[in-house]
């Protein structure tokens, strides 16, 4: 048996399973601290369908923390930016392309120093440790307390970022954290780096969060393992998302689409999931999120690590409607809901109050939306549908058609059928979708890597990607019997010499829970 839990802004959705079976689900108000909004989840589902604390082999979370503190811009910590890159790159020091309120929350301070490699592993130049060591004084000068390294083509070659880590450590101490680019990024420097520079701000919250999370969970004697939802729809262990927050930024929507999937038995289909303030429209192929293949901006900064693509729109239940319903979000009143609503009482029109009055629903009290105007009614409906289905057709890719399934408590908003997209389907319990697809949530690895190969060692050069994918996997905790690829691409780079070739391979397994040890 497992516990699944999503943190949203505006509910936190748990769910009891028995493999891969909705045992109960339930909903209930996110807390200002969260983690007591968890507490009061897991006690509801005990009073829903009482279960034995030593049953439970697995606690899930996915929680919107860490991506809510980099937009908000509080609770990151003071960090530097080492690059690997001299005499390379000087024109664009690091923190180039970031907004300046969120280069002055984290004292965004860059250095730039010899070293990195060619696409090929060639050196650009030696790695200078002096250099280092006098960053490194000026770094405690300034009393940075994280370190983000980043190297040209560190994913290829990860040597300099290794020593400058070992180099940095010894000079200012365990107590500061460092995050290395090759861990976290993909091929693109800029990026690559924006990424490890937003992981390095917020490792000290990591810590704090998670600690939180083990004692709110602990606290209801439960000694099974924890783990965190990843953006692309798979786990990690509360010890790596210490290391590695940045790589939850995205798991609320990923876990929708994964508990789409499981819940509606479709594993290609458009997912609209319908919270409180907003709707995310994402494609499942093979039962996994489609990934975005560009750089994905969060918080003003741009980065390419994994993320789903997905298209948010700000139309949500709690989502106010103006202008006689032809004007609808994007501002929201989020938890206050069920006190500010028409239908439970409030003084605020919402789409919860619409969705009632046009009898999508049955909450609340419909006596309370009678006197609502038909052609508001109807306005705020036709303008609900417009850019849901909107959403839905900029996501698909091909003309085949593609199964709309709506998931998520606001979901209610929707019809039986959206125009030109047919029938939309609501599986059973799909108000805790998210909460099911962090329940059932598998563990990956990734390797993104540029070769240089010749026809005698490109097949050799294929069969070691893959085979370092499914080594992560195992090693992050799937049981090696169940790994497979999932997804795989070859991708020539023509303006490289050397018959460059960059090689993405992921791969997925069942975690192995029999590894995982209780506390």
């Amino acid at each position: 048996m497992r516990i699944g839990i999503d943190v949203g802004g505006t509910n936190t959705d748990a769910v009891l399973m028995d493999g891969d079976r909705v045992v109960v689900g339930i909903k209930e108000a996110t807390s200002k601290d969260v983690t007591g909004g968890i507490v009061t989840a897991i006690e509801g589902l005990d009073r829903l369908a009482p279960f034995a604390r030593g049953d439970i082999e697995g606690v899930m979370i996915g929680t919107t923390h860490f991506i809510n503190a980099l937009i908000e811009a509080k609770g990151l910590t003071p960090t530097a930016a080492v690059r690997l890159a001299l005499p390379a790159t000087a024109s664009l020091p690091p923190f180039v392309d970031w907004p300046q309120p969120l280069i002055t929350a984290v004292s965004g301070t860059g250095y730039l120093a010899h070293g990195g490699h060619e696409f090929d592993g060639r050196v650009i130049a030696p790695l200078d440790e002096d250099e280092l060591k006098r960053h490194a004084a000026d770094i405690r000068a300034r009393g940075l307390r994280s370190v983000a390294i980043s190297s040209v083509f560190a994913p290829v070659n990860p040597e300099f970022e290794l020593r400058a880590a070992e180099i940095l450590t010894a000079e200012l101490g365990p107590d500061v954290a460092i995050s290395l680019s090759h861990e976290i990024g993909r091929v693109g420097l800029l990026e690559r780096e924006n990424a490890t520079i937003i992981n390095a701000a917020l490792r000290e919250l990591a810590a704090h969060i998670v600690a939180g999370l083990e004692r709110a969970v602990r606290s209801l004697g439960i000694a099974a393992p924890l783990y965190l939802s990843q953006n692309d729809g798979t786990l990690m262990s509360v010890d790596f998302a210490r290391n590695y927050p940045v790589a939850t930024f995205a798991s609320g929507p990923t876990n929708s689409m994964r508990g789409a999937a499981l819940l509606s038995g479709l594993e290609t289909c458009a997912v609209v999931d319908i919270g409180g303030t907003t709707s995310d429209v994402g494609v499942l192929t093979a039962g996994f999120p489609r990934e975005a293949t560009a750089e994905i901006s969060v918080a003003g900064v741009r980065t390419n690590f994994r993320m789903p693509d997905v298209y948010s729109i700000g139309i949500g239940g709690g989502s106010l409607v103006r202008d006689n319903g032809l004007s609808i979000g994007p501002d929201s009143v989020g938890y206050e809901l069920t006190r500010r609503a028409l239908v439970f009482g409030g003084d605020t029109l919402t789409t919860t109050d619409i969705a009632v009055a046009a009898g999508y629903s049955d909450i609340g009290d419909r006596a309370l939306v009678r006197h609502l105007d038909r052609s508001l009614v109807d306005n705020a409906r036709a303008t609900i549908v417009a850019r849901v289905s909107d959403a839905v057709e900029r996501m698909r890719t091909t003309v085949e058609p593609l199964p709309v399934v709506a998931v998520g408590g606001g979901s209610i908003l929707l019809p039986e059928e959206l125009p030109g997209l047919g029938a939309v389907r609501r599986p059973e319990n799909f108000a805790v979708a998210n909460a099911v697809g962090a329940a059932i949530a598998q563990v990956s690895g990734e390797v993104d890597r540029v070769f240089s190969v010749s026809e005698s060692t490109r097949a050799a050069r294929l069969d070691e990607a893959r085979q370092e994918a499914v080594d992560r996997a195992v090693a992050a905790g799937a049981r090696p019997s169940s790994v497979s690829i999932v997804d795989f691409d070859e991708l020539p780079i023509p303006y490289l010499p050397g018959n460059a070739i960059r090689i993405r391979a992921k791969a997925v397994g069942d975690l192995d829970l029999r590894k995982a040890t209780h506390v």
